[in-house]
């Protein structure tokens, strides 16, 4: 199903324009999680619409200079999306097992970057899946300790 997303690049929306698109419960999600990535990472946060209209609007997270992922906002909620290159597609494989059903689906859907690596595109829902989210994004950057 199509999740309603922020697509007009003419407008940039607000920090609150943001939080009543994706709504209070998404919006407090999306504070936990930021904080989590915070104590993992030398977090750098920006705005951007980054892959156009079919994405829209999104937060991109880097550790330094490195992309960690996109949080994309849609109508309710948010989508991480993560990609794991070739060199973190054998520590994904390692990790699958400890992951939720939902997330290992998504890894073997996942769309095809290198000959190993891909891109996946989580709709959170729950807490489970932001814990989920850090594991993948430990694949490609090692975090500092929690």
């Amino acid at each position: 199903m199509e999740k309603l997303r922020l697509v007009n690049k003419d407008v940039i929306p607000t920090s609150q324009e943001i939080h009543t698109f994706i709504g209070n419960e998404a919006f407090m999600r999306l504070q936990h999680f930021e904080q989590a990535l915070a104590k993992r990472y030398a977090l750098q946060k920006e705005l951007k619409f980054p892959f156009g209209s079919s994405y829209g609007w999104a937060y991109r997270y880097a550790h330094k200079k490195t992309l960690l992922l996109y949080i994309f906002f849609e109508a309710n909620g948010f989508c991480c999306t993560v990609s794991l290159n070739d060199k973190a597609a054998p520590k994904m494989e390692t990790l699958l097992p400890n992951l939720q059903p939902k997330t290992q689906e998504l890894w073997q859907n996942r769309y095809p970057c290198g000959e190993q690596g891909g891109w996946i595109h989580d709709s959170i829902t729950s807490d489970e899946d932001i814990e989920d989210i850090l594991q993948l994004v430990a694949t490609k950057v090692k975090p500092k300790n929690v």
